[in-house]
């Protein structure tokens, strides 16, 4: 782990990195949950396989706007750099806001993923990391704590060095996931996809018959026991609320007050009937759209 704390040494740092193609950035705020939060540290890696943080450069640009936007000017701007974040709306308020470039967020990939490919109950870094890490057991207690102390503990260095190397893990692991099921339509063998298909839709068919019956139990009880909210569920009721005018007395009204309403409406296939040939007495816009459906055949017709 490098620390830097002398202005000189943090852009000759930042010049450097400037050259790599991919770089693992990680940020601490100080204040965070207060109206002015205060960017701390910058945490970058460009070697994905420094596994304990050897090779971590840790920036301190606490209150120092001229080594930040050196940052932001000299990486955070560059296309032709990847930058890769955690929860990269977070970091790049601080780091260039729309003007940032290359960034790619392990937070949006993994939501992008199937339930089925990574069944992690949240996107945090730390459930990513222990899922589909080495790393286990991680704790992010001192990720609350204070960042705007001067000096920091050996314990908040070594959690902001760490978080790097956890997002370059986590990176690495979400790109082979994506690489392997991201299959190409025109390639794809359908007799596979289909066997497969059967062979889990029994299964699938009484999870989701139980679910649902176990859900409509529950509803019900709560509303028989008159309970709101149990630690797991919360019972609320709507109410929607429909308007609704005879269209002859609507008419009646705007040709009267002479309002102008011009808008398209689309013409039903009763409306059709009811208008019959006047239909086409009207300047009609026909609007094309096509859509697929997918119907499963008779599966004994198939076996």
């Amino acid at each position: 782990m490098f620390y830097l704390t002398d202005n000189n040494d943090i852009k000759k740092c930042i010049q450097q990195l400037a050259t790599a193609n991919i770089l693992w950035i990680d940020t601490e705020v100080a204040d965070y949950n207060t109206r002015k939060p205060r960017l701390s540290l910058i945490q970058v890696l460009a070697e994905s396989q420094d596994l304990i943080g050897d090779r971590v450069y840790i920036l301190d640009v606490l209150d120092n706007l001229d080594l930040t936007n050196f940052f932001i000017d000299k990486i955070m701007v560059e296309p032709n750099i990847e930058k890769v974040f955690h929860n990269a709306r977070f970091d790049i308020k601080f780091l260039g806001k729309n003007e940032a470039k290359n960034i790619t967020c392990t937070w949006e990939i993994a939501k992008k993923l199937p339930y089925y490919i990574l069944p992690v109950p949240n996107f945090k870094l730390k459930t990513l990391v222990e899922n589909l890490t080495d790393f286990k057991n991680i704790d992010k207690e001192i990720q609350g704590s204070d960042w705007g102390q001067r000096p920091l503990t050996e314990k908040q260095l070594e959690y902001a060095k760490m978080d790097s190397v956890y997002l370059a893990q986590v990176h690495l692991a979400l790109f082979e996931l994506m690489k392997q099921n991201n299959s190409e339509p025109t390639a794809e063998n359908l007799d596979e996809l289909s066997q497969r298909y059967q062979d889990i839709l029994h299964e699938w068919k009484l999870l989701d018959s139980e679910i649902a019956h176990i859900l409509e139990r529950i509803k019900l009880a709560m509303q028989v026991q008159n309970i709101s909210e149990t630690s797991t569920f919360k019972l609320s009721a709507t109410e929607r609320v429909t308007q609704k005018v005879n269209f002859a007395e609507l008419a009646a009204i705007v040709q009267d007050r002479e309002i102008d309403l011009d808008f398209p409406i689309t013409v039903t296939q009763k409306l059709q009937k009811d208008f019959g040939d006047i239909i086409n007495e009207i300047s009609v816009n026909k609007e094309k759209t096509s859509s697929w459906k997918l119907t499963v055949k008779n599966l004994s017709d198939i076996n």
